[in-house]
């Protein structure tokens, strides 16, 4: 009877876990366009984009200067740089949603570091880390025309 039992209720679960991912819709897995990290709505972890372009660095934002665009919040050190992005958010959002530049050239997605980026023909790339960033800026020219070729398909992979 034991045996029996443990039968039918490994059956079940089996049955019950093929029903869920028959109910998974593949377009579940898609990437968002905006990278956000894990439980997160905030583009850039925070970062103030606008700062990466006039003061060459990564400068923490603020929830004082915040802003909606494509669906997340961004955030700005102060008035005058949320200000810049709201008049031409596409001039400073970083290339390929804010996921790391290195990644997509390798038709991929991956996190960053808000310190790891690279200005470059004033567009903004991030990177996962330093080393990936190291990699990165010794043939970013190409890795640049890779990851224009995947992006923006990479999101429905």
């Amino acid at each position: 009877m034991k045996k029996e039992n443990e039968k039918t209720i490994t059956k079940t679960i089996i049955t019950t876990f093929s029903l869920l991912l028959c109910l998974i819709s593949f377009n579940s897995f898609a990437v968002d366009e905006i990278y956000t990290g894990f439980l997160s709505n905030t583009a850039i972890k925070g970062y103030d984009t606008v700062a990466y372009f006039n003061e060459s660095k990564a400068v923490k934002g603020s929830k004082t200067y915040q802003y909606e665009w494509k669906g997340v919040t961004w955030q700005f050190a102060n008035q005058k740089n949320l200000e810049l992005f709201t008049a031409n958010p596409e001039d400073y959002a970083p290339q390929y949603g804010g996921w790391c530049a290195y990644a997509v050239s390798q038709n991929s997605t991956a996190s960053i570091e808000p310190d790891q980026f690279t200005v470059f023909n004033n567009k903004l790339y991030l990177n996962y880390d330093s080393s990936v960033n190291k990699k990165w800026l010794a043939n970013k020219e190409q890795y640049i025309n890779d990851a224009d070729k995947y992006w923006p398909k990479i999101l429905n992979k």
